[in-house]
């Protein structure tokens, strides 16, 4: 247990959250399904597990062969109500997810933004003629009704591992994995047993209707800047480096780029940080503390915010990164399944 002595409290968030988890499988809350094919990418904990890389994975292959949408809560931004993510948004309108996915994808399918999922699902859907629409991070979102679920857990941190809050990270109790269809485990070691693999099948406890996959981190070899700029990953090792994270878990990029450079200065933020003009001068002036040859290195996610301040644009890099599936033909085949069906 993370925090044990918090326990009495998670005793009646679990009534709370049980109780209303218990309204929504009777129908006393109301739960809206839809005709279009909606995947819900999600988990039970707070914190990173992967929901983003999985959701731009499903995003770009779906595209491929139908007219696909994504709608996101847009956490972190200035804004509310219903938006479409286009040239003339930036993070404070739509988001920082939602910008990331526009940056690297543009126009390749529609990327919508509301707090209010089923209006927003309904709006998007409707006004852009959708084949299917993935939802991002409503797994606890149960007004409205996805047709298959994906849940995703850190193979670091595993739900069957975990408490609810306030004593550990869940959501809502472990009893939630059984509305997934498919159950993720990600940021998997490269290396990955099958005896490990049989191990966390055998917690997880898959009913016969749910599939268990495994995934991990695939890093770019290059790192990007403005205008182009691009950076081989095994020319890091000549610079030194100011690495800026406002992400979750950013263990797994410190233990991804010890393997290019040792001389790493971390400057760590709180998932979605908002930066403001006394951080970008601290960060300036670690920068400055740095050798001759120096870089500020972040996450694809974190670089649509810093990327804003005129004075840091040129000098910070983004490492992209892509999920990499086990059995990668069995789950496009299980998703292509599902959405054909519908």
């Amino acid at each position: 247990m993370k925090r044990w002595y918090l326990y009495p409290f998670s005793l009646g968030y679990h009534m709370v959250t049980g109780i209303r988890n218990t309204m929504y499988d009777l129908g006393i809350f109301k739960s809206t399904k839809f005709k279009t094919p909606i995947i819900n990418v999600g988990n039970l904990s707070v914190g990173g597990s992967g929901k983003s890389p999985m959701v731009m994975y499903l995003a770009k292959s779906l595209s491929k062969y139908y007219r696909t949408g994504v709608l996101s809560r847009g956490y972190g931004r200035l804004t509310k109500g219903y938006d479409v993510t286009n040239y003339d948004s930036n993070y404070k309108t739509v988001g920082d997810e939602a910008m990331q996915l526009f940056e690297r994808f543009k126009n390749r399918f529609v990327i919508a933004v509301s707090e209010d999922r089923v209006p927003g699902a309904r709006k998007v859907i409707d006004d852009m003629d959708l084949d299917v629409l993935i939802l991002d991070d409503a797994m606890q979102h149960r007004a409205i009704k996805a047709g298959f679920n994906i849940l995703m857990t850190d193979f670091n941190d595993p739900y069957f591992k975990d408490h609810l809050l306030p004593a550990g990270d869940l959501r809502e109790s472990r009893a939630g994995a059984s509305r997934a269809d498919i159950i993720m485990v990600s940021k998997c070691p490269d290396e990955l047993t099958e005896e490990t693999k049989q191990y966390y099948i055998s917690r997880i406890r898959p009913t016969k209707n749910q599939k268990v996959f495994f995934s991990s981190i695939g890093y770019d070899e290059n790192v990007y800047g403005t205008r182009d700029k691009m950076l081989p990953d095994n020319n890091l090792n000549y610079y030194d480096i100011l690495l800026i994270t406002g992400i979750a878990n950013p263990k797994p990029l410190l233990a991804h780029l010890a393997k290019f450079s040792q001389r790493v200065k971390h400057l760590k933020f709180r998932d979605h940080h908002n930066f403001s003009e006394a951080d970008i001068k601290n960060i300036l002036a670690e920068y400055k503390k740095l050798g001759e040859y120096k870089l500020i290195l972040t996450t694809e996610k974190d670089y649509v915010r810093l990327k804003t301040f005129d004075y840091l644009r040129d000098l910070v890099y983004y490492w992209p990164i892509n999920v990499v599936i086990d059995k990668k033909e069995e789950f496009n085949q299980t998703i292509m399944n599902y959405v054909n069906k519908k």
